[in-house]
C-alpha cells in the first residue's frame, strides 16, 4: 500500500535540521549580535525588575481606580514578555556553551509565539493614547520590551523557522492565522 501525502508529510515533521542550518544556529550563538541582544535582554529584565519592586510601587499607588488597574495588568503583560525573552536567551546561551544539545535547543517549548492578546486588551499604540495617567517609565519598559520581543521573534523564526514550517506550530503557524484573520495573504 502507497503511503498517502499526508503519512509522507508526517514523515517529515521529524526530520532534523539540515547540517548548514546547524551551523547557522550554532555560528549565531557565538556572534557578536547574540551577545548584544542577550546582553540588552537581561538588561532589560533586570531594569524591569528594579523598575517594578522599586519606584513603580510608587507610581502605582499614586494612581486611580481605573488607571492602577491598567498599570498591573500591563505590568504582568511586560512581566510575563521579557520572562519569554529571557528563557529564549537562556536557551541559546546553553546552547553555546555545550549545556543543551542542539535537538533539545529545538523542541517546541523553546520556540516564541506570537503574543495572545485577550479581546479588549490594549495594543501599545492604544495604551500610549489612552493611558496618559500611567507613568512614562512603564510605557517606556513596555514599549522597549515588546521591540526586543518582536527581534526575538524573528531571530526565531529565522533559525528554527523550518522546524515551525514542519510542524506546523509555533511561530510561523501564528502568523499564518493572523495573516488568515485578517485576510492577507502568505
Amino acid at each position: 500500500m502507497a503511503a498517502s501525502p499526508l503519512n509522507i508529510q508526517k514523515h517529515t515533521l521529524t526530520d532534523t535540521l539540515t547540517p548548514q542550518a546547524e551551523q547557522r544556529l550554532l555560528a549565531f550563538t557565538k556572534s557578536e549580535l547574540f551577545g548584544k541582544t542577550f546582553r540588552e535582554g537581561m538588561d532589560l529584565v533586570e531594569e524591569t525588575a528594579a523598575y517594578l519592586d522599586g519606584p513603580g510601587r510608587q507610581d502605582s499607588k499614586q494612581l486611580g481606580r481605573s488607571d492602577a488597574l491598567t498599570y498591573a495588568s500591563q505590568s504582568m503583560r511586560l512581566t510575563t514578555r521579557l520572562m519569554q525573552v529571557a528563557s529564549w536567551l537562556l536557551v541559546q546561551r546553553a546552547l553555546k556553551e555545550g549545556e543543551m544539545e542542539l535537538s533539545e535547543a529545538r523542541a517546541d517549548k523553546y520556540r516564541l509565539v506570537a503574543e495572545e492578546k485577550p479581546e479588549g486588551t490594549l495594543s501599545f499604540s492604544d495604551l500610549a493614547k489612552d493611558a496618559y495617567a500611567l507613568p512614562a517609565r512603564l510605557l517606556d519598559l513596555l514599549a522597549r520590551s515588546e521591540q526586543l520581543y518582536e527581534r526575538i521573534m524573528r531571530l526565531d523564526r529565522s533559525l528554527y523557522g523550518s522546524i515551525a514550517a514542519q510542524a506546523g506550530n509555533t511561530v510561523a503557524d501564528q502568523i499564518n492565522r493572523l495573516e488568515a484573520a485578517f485576510g492577507r495573504s502568505a
